[in-house]
């Protein structure tokens, strides 16, 4: 194919990824593969599409010394295609390992700024960058969801992300480039092949490409049976989720029991996926299982995943953040002004409509605990019996119970906001609630 037919071709098939899209930003990091996609994007702002809204945005890593100079070729380029360009500087933790993954995230966060309503986000992955990914998740020991490799389009943060060159080669993007002469930056990094996905493109793939010169395509056709496959599964399995899962996205563990290992592990993966939690590895799967769902009943298992934890209670499975201690927490406050308290639990007022309090006496200090002990009498009930009794009583999970705040005057149990209120604290005075961005929560009377 001829350098004419091949500028046509990939001009052509950027036209037909963008459809209807017609504000578009654009990951531009100066390099062969980006600069080809911002300008064929030019091209058709130019002849075909006169109201297409065109802004590249570089992201400066600070990592490479050249980073400076990258961000300046960048704006000139895009001041000589007059179109804007956005320059977002983030920060990396080179002591933390795991660069690639780092840049990465940095990368999108700061790209998710720049979204309005209607922005779609287009990068420049490729052909031969969908054959590293395949074969790195190949390494990583992946299932059809790993394989699947990149899709050429996907969200982020609840915007579009395209793909547009995900089926043109990197020897196509060198003849466009030719072609128009452009002018591209050249970082240093892509030589060390100390990073895996360097390795496989100057080590293996020119090995591999030159036995087989169409391996990168059929490892690509691989990877769409994988998407494929991966689609149907989800499909198949969905209606099986829906009816386990509650409102509060909680998993029904018993039908579990019943399910072959494959579609148990299976249905616990879309669980977490649908939450956007980093996959578990089979391995940690397999903990998931023996540590939290087959622990014995009178147990109170955890399992921490990334910024996660699961948890187990009346025979279902949360998904919950991982919670701060808040047990050693005593906050002294003035009923008269809300209080902000700790780890996001809330906001915490004093309501005189229908109140189901007493308000404290001249002598009574008010403060706020998320702990208590001994034997309490509540409004409602009969006898006495132990804040931990009360809490199972009134099906509480455990995680909980140290994330209701406790009011107390002086050293007297008031009422568990939302929850209860003892003997002591019985009155129509105030009523406490929480606001935490929600919903409201308060009193049980």
């Amino acid at each position: 194919m001829g350098k004419r037919a091949i500028t046509q071709a990939i001009e052509h098939t950027v036209l037909n990824r963008i459809g209807e899209h017609r504000d578009i930003l654009v990951a531009y990091s100066g390099g062969i593969d980006s600069t080809v996609l911002v300008h064929a994007l030019v091209r058709l702002k130019q002849q075909v599409l006169p109201e297409l809204q065109l802004t590249a945005i570089y992201i400066h890593h600070g990592i490479s010394t050249n980073a400076d100079d990258w961000a300046k070729h960048c704006q000139q380029q895009c001041q000589l295609w007059q179109i804007p360009c956005v320059v977002e500087k983030v920060s990396l933790r080179l002591d933390q390992g795991n660069i690639e993954a780092q840049a990465r995230a940095a990368r999108y966060a700061a790209i998710a700024k720049h979204f309005n309503q209607q922005t779609i986000l287009c990068t420049a992955q490729h052909l031969d960058d969908q054959c590293e990914t395949f074969l790195l998740a190949l390494k990583r020991g992946s299932g059809p969801a790993g394989l699947s490799a990149m899709p050429e389009q996907s969200l982020l943060a609840d915007h579009l992300l395209l793909r547009p060159l995900l089926t043109i080669c990197r020897h196509q993007i060198e003849q466009y480039a030719q072609a128009y002469h452009l002018q591209w930056i050249e970082d240093e990094s892509n030589q060390d092949d100390h990073y895996d996905r360097n390795f496989l493109r100057l080590n293996v793939l020119p090995l591999l490409n030159q036995r087989w010169p169409h391996f990168s395509q059929m490892v690509v056709r691989s990877a769409e049976l994988c998407q494929q496959q991966e689609q149907l599964l989800n499909e198949l399995l969905a209606e099986t989720l829906a009816q386990l899962t509650d409102k509060q996205k909680s998993l029904s563990i018993q039908p579990l029991l019943s399910f072959s290992a494959v579609k148990r592990n299976a249905l616990l993966r879309m669980w977490l996926k649908c939450s956007q939690v980093i996959m578990p590895s089979r391995k940690q799967l397999a903990m998931i299982w023996q540590t939290v769902i087959l622990a014995r009943e009178d147990s109170n298992p955890t399992f921490l995943l990334a910024d996660k934890q699961i948890r187990r209670y009346q025979n279902r499975l949360y998904l919950l953040p991982r919670y701060q201690d808040l047990r050693v927490n005593k906050l002294i406050w003035q009923l008269t002004n809300p209080l902000i308290l700790p780890d996001n639990v809330g906001i915490l007022s004093a309501n005189s409509a229908q109140g189901n309090c007493r308000l404290p006496h001249e002598n009574e200090l008010v403060s706020v605990r998320f702990s208590a002990h001994g034997q309490l009498q509540i409004v409602g009930r009969n006898g006495s019996r132990s804040i931990k009794k009360l809490w199972q009583e009134l099906n509480i999970p455990p995680w909980m119970r140290s994330r209701i705040p406790l009011i107390f005057y002086n050293e007297t149990l008031i009422t568990a906001v939302g929850v209860f209120v003892t003997q002591a604290g019985k009155g129509e005075q105030v009523r406490f609630i929480i606001n935490d961005g929600d919903h409201l929560t308060s009193h049980v009377d």
